[in-house]
């Protein structure tokens, strides 16, 4: 996560230090497809539920009855006719008919670092620049309002490169535990608070006078919205103990599953981009059993999630995106595990526009290969931009002064809409 720094200044004696670090550019410059510069968006919001280390697409999404590579997983039948999912899914098999599922997504990059930065900012890394996540992108163009634009649940997700601190994601590590910092330390009464900001707000107006720039800007942004947040009714929506305990429970009690309640929360109140994070899929030893753990904490957060946007009438209008690292090897290894396998994996996407009840793609019968209809990273992000409104041909400038577009090339996949 991008910090900017003040030399030896702090601010910390107001209470928002950590707040300020947790929230943590140029403007569009003009599109070269003007057909897709003002798609027709029904998505407000996005929230991703991402698998940290990368899921097995075989033993999730995209099994392989029959096959040397089937593993220990029993497929079961779903609600779309003939399409089945892994055995330990079985709350998602019923709802497949809000799901399009892709099973024929490829890249390139098996290693965890790389893999992680293409899957946020939708490029790979790059020397001499540091893309931003595409939350941040939709935060600076769908935020400014009394909440962060971008919130990480359950992992730090991906700064927010050029665009500077003010975009950067803030993170939520555990959400069953209060956030830290959204009120002032104890015995600082409105009053003194207001006095320490005066003060504070004193320092930077003559540090930005000597040494102005992006960072002391986003610096400054980043702490007035700490305060912002500190004083805001909408705050509250980070506090699951205002959740009525039924709803809690339909969640259930793993820190995935009360992050996706929360995320709900957020996109309510009117954050545009929420990831949560599943941590634990990097299943080179132990695969089944660690696996069907986690599909169990997969299968009732995601459910509960989609089933309570509908309920609300939020589905429609929010973007919901089940992603990992990369997918992994059809081979199970001499632990019983999996090993990294960019070539082919799966993603699932649901609401915010999107037709669900349908599977993109596919791989071959032992799951080696993209059988059909191969689907890039690019590909999804300028679908996910199409969605949300987000122009995918918008530059903005790097550090360096060089145009980057929001989307790395790629194209529509026209199904989805």
């Amino acid at each position: 996560m991008t910090h900017a720094h003040h030399g030896r200044r702090s601010f910390m004696g107001l209470g928002l230090g950590a707040l300020a670090s947790a929230v943590l550019g140029a403007r569009a410059l003009g599109s070269a497809r003007a057909a897709e510069r003002q798609p027709s968006a029904r998505a407000k919001a996005c929230i991703v539920l991402f698998m940290h280390g990368g899921a097995s697409q075989i033993d999730t999404f995209d099994p392989k009855p029959g096959a040397e590579t089937a593993g220990e997983f029993r497929p079961i039948p779903t609600a779309l006719t003939g399409v089945k999912i892994s055995e330990h899914l079985p709350q998602l098999a019923r709802r497949m008919d809000k799901l399009a599922l892709i099973r024929s997504l490829t890249s390139k990059e098996g290693n965890h670092d790389r893999a992680r930065y293409l899957m946020h900012a939708g490029y790979a890394p790059a020397g001499g620049v540091k893309h931003p996540a595409f939350g941040s992108i939709v935060a600076e163009e769908r935020g400014g309002g009394t909440l962060p634009g971008y919130v990480s649940i359950g992992g730090p997700g991906h700064d927010a490169g050029f665009l500077g601190a003010q975009h950067a994601p803030f993170v939520v590590r555990d959400p069953s535990r209060p956030v830290r910092n959204l009120a002032p330390f104890r015995g600082v009464d409105r009053q003194r608070l207001d006095a320490r900001l005066a003060l504070w707000r004193a320092q930077e107006d003559r540090f930005a006078r000597g040494r102005g720039g992006p960072q002391v800007t986003g610096h400054r942004a980043v702490v007035e919205q700490a305060v912002t947040m500190m004083r805001a009714a909408e705050a509250q929506a980070f506090d699951l103990e205002r959740e009525p305990q039924a709803g809690r429970d339909r969640y259930g009690e793993s820190g995935f599953a009360q992050g996706c309640l929360m995320a709900r929360r957020l996109v309510e109140r009117g954050v545009p981009f929420v990831e949560v994070s599943l941590r634990g899929w990097d299943t080179h030893e132990n695969n089944f059993e660690r696996v069907r753990a986690l599909s169990a904490e997969l299968d009732r957060g995601m459910s509960a999630l989609l089933d309570d946007l509908e309920a609300r009438g939020l589905l429609d209008s929010t973007l919901v995106l089940w992603a990992g690292d990369f997918g992994r090897t059809p081979r199970i290894n001499a632990r019983g595990g999996r090993d990294h396998f960019p070539r082919c994996s799966s993603v699932a996407l649901a609401g915010g526009g999107v037709r669900g009840g349908q599977v993109i793609g596919a791989t071959d019968r032992e799951g080696y290969e993209i059988a059909d209809r191969p689907v890039t990273v690019p590909d999804l992000f300028r679908s996910l931009s199409h969605a949300l409104g987000v122009d995918a041909d918008a530059t903005r400038l790097s550090d360096a002064g060089r145009p980057i577009a929001t989307v790395d090339g790629g194209a529509v996949i026209d199904e989805l809409f």
